[in-house]
């Protein structure tokens, strides 16, 4: 038995972000009061005010976080309540749209959002609408029911989920990344990729995910590299947007697995940015995972050009080397205990999903051997 939903509205080409009075009216919320919510990056070149204008919008809140703390969802619910907002335009990354998704279910509570994070409370269905705008090639977020969200106090990093978190429409325009570094191209770009291989291996896998996995990893081994040498290729750049919301639809119903979440203590621990936090195991789990597979694995590496899993997992190693991402851990300079820590903080329910169950003693070694 299988089932797939996705109520998220998408639309995807160049200068879409432009037509959000258009979208406003297709959603019968042209007369209703908006929020932008935005990261720095787009409130300081100009895009959130310039969309703001467009749109009527006076209020705008940024000063989010890369990885979004619950306080800052909190204080983006509070600003909502404030301003009386009937809908959320979120422009930004992943932090900034998983922030929004939160802040727009918190705010209709007189709970925080740390009473839903790693609690296990349910999420109420009631929310204010969210249009995600991406900014990035990257987390998928805007076509998801999760946001993730960090608790600096408790040291806690992990996914809320809920239909409610789901946008009611994804706005993926390819000219907003035209700007992002080199460093964050490969990050996000790494991320997309475990996304979708993540969600082809999950033990949730369902046969509409499954193909939208295929296609999306197809599109990164093509053209990720590319990307991050040639900036400018702007088919490229078009293909890795393709690829992330492709990548997006491909984990939401199967949910990520082993790579995702070894990178939460990386990133809560050492600071390793998120995509480069979940690429730094990815091969490793390929191989992992090949030892015990069951002809799934092997029919997809097959089907993206690889003659075995091993090779798949070569050129993930490749990649993140002519992209200068890291390898291994060797400045951390860890010692024994550390990496005891480090084990049993990769144990989050994320791990249950991988399809060959791992032990402590296999990401043991695997940290080890990056040591």
């Amino acid at each position: 038995m299988w089932r797939f939903i996705q109520p998220a509205e998408i639309r995807f080409g160049c200068g879409e972000a432009l037509k959000m009075p258009d979208i406003l009216k297709s959603l019968g919320m042209e007369d209703k009061k908006g929020i932008i919510v935005s990261s720095a990056s787009f409130v300081k070149n100009g895009t959130a005010e310039k969309i703001a204008e467009l749109c009527g919008i006076d209020d705008i809140f940024s000063g989010i976080s890369q990885n979004p703390d619950v306080s800052e969802a909190d204080r983006c619910a509070d600003r909502i309540r404030e301003i009386k907002a009937e809908y959320i335009i979120a422009i930004g990354g992943g932090s900034v749209i998983d922030c929004a998704k939160a802040a727009s279910v918190v705010c209709l509570t007189d709970k925080p959002a740390a009473h839903f994070h790693g609690t296990k409370a349910p999420l109420p269905n009631e929310h204010i609408p969210v249009i995600a705008v991406p900014t990035t090639a990257g987390t998928g977020s805007e076509v998801t029911g999760v946001s993730v969200l960090t608790n600096r106090r408790t040291g806690l990093k992990a996914p809320i989920g809920g239909t409610c978190l789901y946008p009611v429409c994804a706005v993926i325009d390819p000219e907003l990344t035209y700007s992002v570094p080199k460093h964050i191209t490969a990050n996000t770009g790494m991320d997309v990729l475990c996304h979708a291989v993540e969600g082809y291996w999950s033990t949730g896998h369902q046969p509409i995910c499954d193909a939208l996995a295929e296609r999306a990893a197809g599109l990164v081994f093509e053209n990720l590299v590319k990307l991050y040498e040639y900036p400018q290729d702007k088919n490229a750049r078009e293909k890795m947007c393709e690829a992330s919301v492709l990548a997006g639809l491909a984990f939401a119903l199967p949910k990520t697995t082993s790579s995702h979440a070894c990178s939460f203590p990386l990133t809560n621990d050492y600071g390793i940015p998120h995509g480069e936090a979940c690429a730094l195991t990815l091969d490793s789990f390929m191989r992992i995972n090949a030892s015990q597979d069951d002809g799934r694995l092997l029919d997809f590496a097959k089907r993206l050009g690889f003659s075995t899993v091993e090779q798949m997992a070569d050129k993930v190693y490749e990649m993140k080397i002519r992209m200068n991402m890291r390898v291994d851990l060797k400045d951390l300079h860890l010692s024994k205990e550390a990496v005891g820590r480090l084990v049993k903080a990769c144990r989050s329910p994320n791990l249950l999903n991988n399809p060959v169950p791992v032990t402590d003693e296999m990401l043991y070694c695997m940290f080890k051997a990056m040591l």
